[in-house]
């Protein structure tokens, strides 16, 4: 099942933020009656046309963003030493959200702002000190993420908040998959239409269950919270005016334009 959320309306007046299922075979949105994370998925009997919905970020953290550092072996050694034995945990504040299509705006305090594609995790569920064998019942769902990193503030400060959180550096979407192929799945990221980044979900150094039975020993997850996994070799930078498009297989293609600020 893919979930989205998203505006729908026939003039700006009366725009309405929905959630919905994606009925992928008649290209249409089926509109819930509450945000399914809380409610479930009880339908109104309305459809949305998909061509005729702006779709949004599918969830916007109600506390926080939990990322994961150097989970793939190829980028751990790409930005210099080895995979760490625990998950590298960060955070990113619910701020640096933003949907499909929305702009990374690049900040003048940068002068290398990287792409990061990566697979998230949604929490549905408060989750404290989870085991890795009962993870996936605290699991809402999946989907796309880019973790944008201005990458010479990272070098510079480090530590990674300032680099990692700027307002409009984390995209989501998009939609929200209540599953994904860990075993087939991969991981594309490219600017312009390049490839730049290529991966596979089994190669992540430390899975979705250690990495949820790691961070809930150390704070309290929340519903809504969003999980980064990590991200492959291949980060580099992004300009005014780029396209940078991630793509997971079965989750769909996250695409966002680059712009200046001002």
């Amino acid at each position: 099942m893919k979930i989205a959320r998203f505006s729908h309306g026939r003039s700006q007046q009366d725009l309405t933020i929905s959630f919905g299922i994606l009925d992928e075979e008649e290209h249409e949105l089926v509109v819930l009656k509450a945000d399914p994370m809380f409610a479930g998925y009880e339908p109104t009997g309305e459809r949305v046309p998909l061509a005729g919905a702006k779709l949004l970020a599918p969830v916007i953290p109600r506390s926080k963003v939990v990322a994961v550092g150097k989970n793939y072996h190829d980028h751990a050694a790409e930005i210099g030493g080895e995979a760490p034995a625990e998950p590298l945990l960060f955070l990113k504040p619910n701020t640096s959200v933003i949907g499909p299509d929305d702009a990374i705006v690049l900040p003048p305090q940068s002068e290398r702002v990287e792409h990061e594609g990566e697979l998230a995790v949604v929490i549905g569920r408060i989750a404290k000190n989870v085991s890795e064998a009962d993870a996936e019942q605290v699991i809402f769902g999946y989907t796309i993420a880019n973790d944008v990193t201005a990458r010479d503030l990272q070098q510079r400060d480090g530590q990674w908040t300032r680099a990692k959180g700027f307002d409009s550096f984390c995209p989501l979407g998009p939609v929200i998959s209540t599953d994904v192929d860990f075993e087939n799945g991969t991981i594309e990221t490219s600017v312009n239409g390049v490839r730049k980044q290529e991966g596979r979900l089994a190669d992540l150094v430390h899975s979705v269950p250690a990495i949820i039975a790691y961070a809930s020993s150390v704070f309290t997850l929340l519903p809504g919270d969003v999980i980064l996994t990590g991200t492959p070799a291949g980060v580099g930078p992004i300009v005014d005016g780029d396209t940078v498009e991630v793509t997971i297989s079965g989750l769909g293609v996250l695409s966002n334009p680059v712009r200046s600020a001002g």
